[in-house]
């Protein structure tokens, strides 16, 4: 999955959009693409298939090629396949074609062509394309911009139960753009994303539970979803579960974790937990900061490693 982030918003301090795009690689966690048991064991009978006009091997095919797997990665080759599997009508195929001509992979970049091969495959009820869709819509990429538009795409994802989509959804409805703001809807929308494992859905929901802001407000929630989201190495998750327990939010008050944890975020890119780190410092103790240290010495390569493409997710932390 690739990810675009965008806008940002007052909460008690942060709470942000999660637009992404996800890629062809990435439908098989998402319930599109033919499954590995439609493929043939052998690339040559693979590739005879595609050759002979089978759209479902077509795409497989220009899967293989998007991503590397068994030949060499050539997106202009992923292109061809996709393009031929489009041509057929497969929603797989255009969901896919239209995410090359977004990125400008194996094509020349061209929204418009991008427009295009989503709304091919959102009309046949492609759960990914509707949501890239949507962000299209939302962002006037290579259509008019608008909101209400993208509401209709990004709904039409979440129902399909696209975690992204929903989480895309809950970030209109907690705005207000598109549809009459509305926080226990962002809430609901955030918890279905959150309830898949998406952490930026995660940690927006920790965000509303910390504020009480389309629901009641609950600490021990707030800390539950931002854990959950900073176990999976989710930089601003980590930040946010440091200011909890900073703060004694919902967890012991604890500042060695605290401290851990905002090491861990710094690690992974988030710049408020380097500055938390700064903050924290003077409040603690030569043996707090001693042990401090020496268990983010354990923590901090892990958190890099796994930090990847990361989108703004929740945040409140507050200055003092």
């Amino acid at each position: 999955m690739i990810s675009r982030a965008l806008a940002v918003i007052t909460l008690l301090s942060l709470l942000s959009f999660c637009s992404f795009v996800e890629m062809a690689a990435g439908q098989a966690n998402s319930g599109g693409g033919p499954s590995d048991a439609a493929r043939p064991a052998d690339l040559a009978i693979l590739r005879e298939k595609a050759e002979g006009g089978d759209a479902a091997a077509q795409y497989l095919l220009g899967t293989d090629y998007m991503t590397g797997k068994g030949v060499a990665q050539d997106f202009k080759e992923a292109a061809k396949w996709y393009s031929a599997a489009a041509t057929q009508g497969s929603a797989d195929g255009q969901f896919s074609l239209g995410y090359l001509y977004e990125q400008g992979k194996g094509v020349s970049r061209d929204y418009s062509q991008a427009v295009a091969n989503y709304t091919a495959a959102a009309r046949q009820g492609h759960p990914i394309a509707e949501n890239n869709l949507g962000s299209m819509y939302e962002h006037g990429r290579g259509v008019a911009r608008s909101l209400d538009e993208a509401v209709r795409w990004y709904r039409a994802a979440s129902e399909h139960g696209n975690a992204v989509g929903q989480c895309n959804l809950a970030s209109l409805y907690f705005l207000g753009n598109g549809v009459k703001q509305d926080y226990s809807e962002a809430a609901r929308w955030f918890r279905a994303a959150a309830d898949q494992g998406f952490a930026p859905a995660q940690d927006n929901l920790a965000a509303m539970y910390n504020s009480g802001s389309g629901v009641p407000r609950d600490y021990l929630e707030a800390a539950k979803w931002a854990r959950r989201a900073a176990e999976q190495g989710y930089a601003r998750a980590q930040t946010d579960l440091g200011y909890l327990y900073e703060e004694g939010r919902g967890v012991p008050l604890d500042y060695v974790s605290a401290y851990v944890w905002y090491e861990s975020a710094s690690a992974g890119g988030d710049e408020r937990g380097r500055a938390r780190i700064k903050s924290l410092a003077h409040l603690m103790t030569k043996q707090q900061l001693s042990e401090a240290t020496r268990r983010a010495s354990g923590t901090t390569q892990q958190s890099a490693s796994r930090s990847g493409n990361q989108a703004p997710g929740a945040s409140f932390v507050e200055p003092h």
